[in-house]
């Protein structure tokens, strides 16, 4: 579930062209996984999590790589052809900040500076990358005006796949849907550099990996999705597709224990309720960023309450030609996470 989806359309780079459909089925296969998959419209590479400053305080961030197959390209021999375009996204919230500090970058793939390999993971763009290890870890390096990021995350726990085995239903037909994992409680290690200064930091993140060709029906306006690493081991996903006009168009997620049980959520055991909301003065837009997650397990309904750190976690990517989202660190009752939250300022568009 994720903010840029809407790039390719606000780029100008949709074209009706075939692509692979999504289906059940699936039978997820790692390292390849972790690599591109070219044929599709987009995919992500997308690390949110939270990190302890020196100083004892808590650090939210993002680290996102997004893929996009145009098919604008056609038989054009050109090396400057636009085949596949690639988007990167970084951003940091510092309470002692109290608003959130961003970065973009886009390019499409060639010529040594951007592209995604398949097999493995390997993204690059000018400079950031993400990229899987020999011995196993995650790494990436990103950075802008206001900061830079160098950090590693070593699995702890098996990859999570998401929905049917791997195959994610987002939205009432079978073929608006991704295949879709993810890896909950990362250990992270690495660094910050702000203002010159190199701050060495620890802590745990979310790896969500999707590939899709058709993600969202054409009534959709926008998500709500979230991620939580719980204290006790265990990993919640639950998200939301919010119709045109009000209502809500499906609904999904996964609940794994701490000893690996698994439920798969339906549209039905989903429910989320706005607590609070924030109205941003740059935009206009207002959105619920505290919220009351309720999921139906076997045993009964269990709560989540979701805290973000600070209201202003708003990110307005225009200047690069990427959307307006909110993307913030939360703390729940017995874990911590990141809400997404998509289309409150004008409907998402495919």
């Amino acid at each position: 579930m994720r903010a840029l989806l809407a790039l390719a359309a606000a780029a100008g780079l949709a074209a009706p062209a075939p692509y692979p459909v999504v289906r059940p089925g699936i039978r997820l296969s790692f390292p390849a996984d972790h690599g591109a998959h070219p044929a599709f419209r987009t995919e992500w590479w997308y690390v949110t999590g939270w990190l302890k400053g020196e100083d004892g305080r808590d650090i939210g961030f993002q680290i996102t790589f997004f893929r996009v197959n145009p098919h604008a390209a056609g038989d054009n021999p050109s090396r400057f052809a636009a085949r596949q375009v690639i988007f990167a996204h970084a951003a940091l919230s510092d309470s002692r900040v109290g608003h959130i500090l961003h970065a973009e970058r886009a390019a499409r793939a060639g010529f040594g500076l951007a592209g995604a390999a398949t097999g493995d993971a390997d993204v690059r763009l000018n400079g950031w990358t993400f990229r899987r290890l020999a011995d196993g870890r995650f790494a990436s390096r990103v950075g802008g005006r206001d900061f830079a990021l160098d950090l590693t995350f070593r699995p702890t726990q098996q990859p999570l796949p998401q929905g049917q085995d791997g195959y994610s239903r987002k939205g009432p037909k079978p073929e608006q849907a991704s295949y879709y994992y993810s890896m909950p409680h990362l250990a992270v290690t690495g660094a910050v550099v702000r203002a010159g200064r190199t701050e060495r930091l620890r802590g745990e993140a979310w790896l969500d990996r999707e590939w899709s060709s058709d993600y969202l029906a054409s009534d959709a306006a926008g998500w709500d999705w979230t991620g939580l690493n719980l204290d006790d081991g265990g990993a919640l996903m639950a998200f939301r597709i919010r119709r045109k006009g009000g209502g809500i168009l499906w609904a999904g997620g996964s609940y794994r224990r701490a000893d690996g049980r698994m439920t798969r959520l339906s549209p039905a055991d989903v429910a989320f309720s706005p607590t609070a909301t924030w109205r941003s003065a740059r935009t206009g837009a207002r959105y619920p960023v505290a919220q009351m997650l309720r999921i139906r397990l076997p045993g009964g309904i269990r709560a989540f309450p979701l805290r973000p750190v600070f209201p202003d976690q708003e990110v307005d990517a225009r200047a690069a030609g990427q959307p307006i989202y909110w993307e913030g660190a939360v703390r729940t009752d017995g874990g911590r996470g990141y809400l997404e939250l998509t289309g409150y300022t004008t409907p998402l568009t495919m």
